[in-house]
Order: C-alpha cells, then sequence, then structure tokens
C-alpha cells in the first residue's frame, strides 16, 4: 500500500556548519528519492491539494508524471498554474495549505508535495522547459505594479492570453520580496529567482526597473497619456512597523524589512561587501513571524549570539514549524512570554540592551490566539548591542497617494475585490498591497485571479 511507505526525508546541512554560512539549508530531492515520495500519493479521485492550493495546482497530475519519470510532462502540468514551482516549493507554507489537506496526513505523514514541486521546479531550470509559445498580441496594454510574486503571476497569465505586459520596479533588481526579504539560504537568488523570471520574460512580458510609482511616473499618466487599458498593483507591504517605546530611535535598532533588504539585495553579508551590516556581539529579533525567523538566523550567520523575543508561547507561534525548527537546530535562543517595553542604550547612542516583561496567555483573541498579559513585577534585562524589530509590514501610501479614486482601510491596504478590482476603474491590486503581510503563495493567488478579471474588463470595454 502506497500509504504504508514512511515520507522520504530530504537531505540537509549539517545545523553547525550552516550557522555560519549562506548556502541553501536543504538539498532538495534526487530524481530517486522524489520518485519514491511520489510512490506515497494515493491520487484520490476528490483531492483536497487541489483545493487547498491558492493557484490551484494539479498535484496528483504532477505527481504521477513524476513517479513515472517523465519529469517534462510534471513541469508542464505544473506551468499551467504556477510561473514559480521552485519558489514555491521552498518557501510556501504547505503545511497549511496542500500538505495540510492531504488525506494520508490524517493518521501518518502527508506526502512531501513542496519538496516535489521544487523537484520538479529544478529539474525544469537545469534541463531546460519547453519554450513557451509566444502569443499573438491583441493589440491592449496592461501595465503591472512591481515583480514580486503576485505582479510575476499577473503578468505571466495576461501575456499568455496575449496582453502587451510592461512590469514597473521601483528597485534596481527584479523579484520584490522574493529578491530583498527572503534569505540566500532558504531562496538562491541565481540559481532560483533570476532563472525563474526569464521565464517569464521568455512570454513577452517586459521589464522596467528604478520606476517609482507616484514620483517617477503615475497611474494617472500610465492610463491617461501612455495608453494602458488597465494597471494591476503587485507593490506589496514594504513599510515596517514598529512598538513605539522608548529607546526605538538608538543607534542599533532597525526593522527587519531594512535589515534583510541590505542582506539579501545589497550582499552586505559578504566579506567584500561596500554596505557591510552591524550585529554587533548579541542580536535580539523581536517578532514571532517568518520575517522573524529570516532576520534571526541571518544575524546568526553574521557572527551574532542570535535571540528571538516573542509574547507568546511556541504554540502560537505564526512562523512555520519548519522554520523555527530550524533555528532552533542552528543554535537561535527563545525567549518566549516575553515582551520588550524599553531600549537600553548609554551616553553615545547604541543599544546596550532591551528592558522586557513576563507575560502570560488568558482567553483568545480576535484571531482565535490567547492574548497575553503583563505579568506584574516581572521586568528584567536583556544585554544586546542589536534590537531588530519583526513586527509586520503595511503598504507604501505613496501609490495611493497620487492616483485618483484609489480607497485604502484604515491599515493602509488598498480596497480591492475578491478578483482584484480596486475603486478606480481599470485599476486592479493583489498580495500584500490589499491584505497586507502575507505569502508568496497566496501572492501569486491574488495575482492569477486578477488577471482574469483584467481580461474580462478589456474585453467587456471593447466588446
Amino acid at each position: 500500500m502506497a500509504n504504508k511507505i514512511p515520507r522520504v526525508p530530504v537531505r540537509e546541512q549539517d545545523p553547525k556548519v550552516r550557522a555560519t554560512n549562506f548556502e541553501e539549508v536543504c538539498y532538495g530531492y534526487n530524481e530517486e528519492e522524489a520518485r519514491l515520495e511520489a510512490s506515497r500519493c494515493l491520487h484520490c479521485k476528490n483531492p483536497r491539494c487541489v483545493e487547498h492550493c491558492p493557484v490551484s495546482v494539479k498535484i496528483p497530475d504532477f505527481i504521477a508524471r513524476v513517479l513515472a519519470g517523465d519529469m517534462a510532462g510534471a513541469a508542464g502540468v505544473i506551468a499551467q498554474d504556477s510561473s514559480l514551482p521552485s519558489v514555491c516549493g521552498r518557501v510556501c507554507p504547505q503545511e497549511t495549505q496542500c500538505e495540510g489537506s492531504c488525506v494520508l496526513g490524517i493518521k501518518g505523514e502527508p506526502v512531501a508535495i513542496g519538496k516535489l514541486e521544487r523537484f520538479v521546479g529544478d529539474w525544469a531550470l537545469e534541463h531546460g522547459s519547453k519554450e513557451p509559445e509566444r502569443i499573438a498580441r491583441n493589440g491592449h496594454k496592461v501595465a503591472v505594479i512591481g515583480s514580486g510574486p503576485s505582479g510575476l503571476a499577473c503578468a505571466a497569465d495576461l501575456a499568455k492570453m496575449g496582453y502587451e505586459v510592461r512590469v514597473f520596479e521601483a528597485l534596481h533588481k527584479l523579484g520584490g520580496v522574493l529578491e530583498y526579504g527572503i534569505p540566500e539560504f532558504r531562496l538562491p537568488k541565481e540559481k532560483v529567482v533570476a532563472r525563474e523570471i526569464e521565464k517569464v520574460k521568455r512570454l513577452g512580458v517586459e521589464f522596467e526597473t528604478d520606476t517609482i510609482i507616484g514620483r517617477t511616473v503615475t497611474i494617472d499618466s500610465l492610463m491617461d497619456e501612455e495608453g494602458y487599458e488597465a494597471v494591476f498593483i503587485g507593490s506589496g507591504a514594504g513599510l515596517p512597523k514598529f512598538m513605539g517605546i522608548p529607546g526605538e530611535n538608538l543607534n542599533g535598532v532597525l526593522s527587519a524589512n531594512e535589515f534583510l533588504t541590505r542582506n539579501n539585495l545589497m550582499k552586505a553579508y559578504l566579506p567584500d561587501s561596500d554596505t557591510p551590516v552591524y550585529v554587533g556581539k548579541r542580536s535580539v529579533v523581536v517578532g514571532g513571524g517568518n520575517v522573524a525567523m529570516d532576520a534571526v538566523r541571518t544575524a546568526k550567520r553574521l557572527g551574532a549570539e542570535a535571540i528571538i523575543v516573542y509574547r507568546r508561547s511556541e504554540e502560537e507561534l505564526p512562523a512555520r514549524k519548519e522554520e523555527v525548527h530550524h533555528a532552533k537546530e542552528e543554535g537561535v535562543e527563545f525567549r518566549l512570554l516575553t515582551n520588550p517595553v524599553e531600549i537600553l542604550g548609554n551616553e553615545e547612542g547604541w543599544v546596550t540592551g532591551i528592558r522586557c516583561v513576563r507575560m502570560e496567555l488568558g482567553e483568545p483573541d480576535e484571531s482565535g490566539r490567547r492574548s497575553p498579559k503583563e505579568v506584574p513585577g516581572s521586568e528584567f534585562d536583556i544585554p544586546c548591542d542589536t534590537v531588530i524589530m519583526s513586527l509586520g509590514t503595511s503598504p507604501n501610501p505613496l501609490i495611493a497617494s497620487t492616483t485618483k479614486g484609489l480607497d485604502t482601510n484604515r491599515k493602509g491596504c488598498l480596497v480591492a475585490s475578491e478578483a482584484g478590482a480596486t475603486t478606480r476603474e481599470g485599476v486592479f491590486a493583489g498580495g500584500d498591497a490589499v491584505t497586507g503581510a502575507a505569502t508568496v503563495i497566496l501572492a501569486m493567488g491574488a495575482g492569477r485571479k486578477a488577471a482574469a478579471a483584467i481580461d474580462a474588463y478589456i474585453k467587456s470595454k471593447n466588446a
């Protein structure tokens, strides 16, 4: 019986070794391992894994081709719904989506869908998948703002429909959060991100970097003067949040967003970097999400004693269990049920420590997680040289403030329908710009929905 075969483990770097380098942690499956893992799939009549995939990848179909040794066929199946399989296979929270709904997971271990997708995606990058056919252009232009996962997914789908698509990126490199937000040891930039983007380029999508919408050019001018019939906003959520506690303006306090951008985009971790980043001997990261895990594991690799401070218990940590497990293996210290109240500094204005209070959990809040309450008289100090705040992000208000008729909610996110339509006709949005900071795969799903809505909108206008 297929379900009697144990889940095939994934080979990884030794924790003590990888904690000192930025090479990828997981090696992934080889073909023999991938085919063995593929043999575990039950090929359910009503596959719940597909239902719970935000981009609806035909999971049993591609796994069947892996089992048969038809890797090109498997890549073709995935390509029908996902333009970034090597990315998704690495960073998607499969445990709460496709794998979380796998029937095998009810009494045992689910099929390693993410690792199989990564294998197929990497195989296609190495062996060359079938060159996508250029669809004849239909004479209609669409602008996409942001080259992150939502923008790339939207642009790829629109190009396949025949639209002339141009993606506008604020930074000098393409990829959005894939480039600046996720560390090299989780998502290699040249090996994976750049090559996945190259596939989108081969569909005919054009890219323009160093273009800040709202400064370099506006949405109004794109539509009124440059002939774009629709615009998709996939600009992400890059505005960091802070706690508002004393000492946040000290030298040595920075956001996880800045810290990761400097390391990932500007390569601050390299010995000969022109823009090195200071972590000191001891670095505290405040937060418990995936970004916090990325930041604390990066600080560890830069030579600091790395500590996570989080106000709830381990059970409530929002980060993926795999990332928490890897962080612990690498020697990251977790100070849970702990909340900062002040950042301490010296006369020169540099961080010397962080003052915290102990917390206890009360009743569940609106999100279903138990609300933390301060334990009276429990203050204590953690000596450190740097404090990295990882408390979430919100969209930059620039685009909304420079575009007529574009509404935002109280959190600064763009108001959009399920299909991505905003309050401005012809302007659509998706991903973190609408939801606030979320996952790569949810952003891709939003980009795909918006592409379909844009196609319907333009066709209705020209009917």
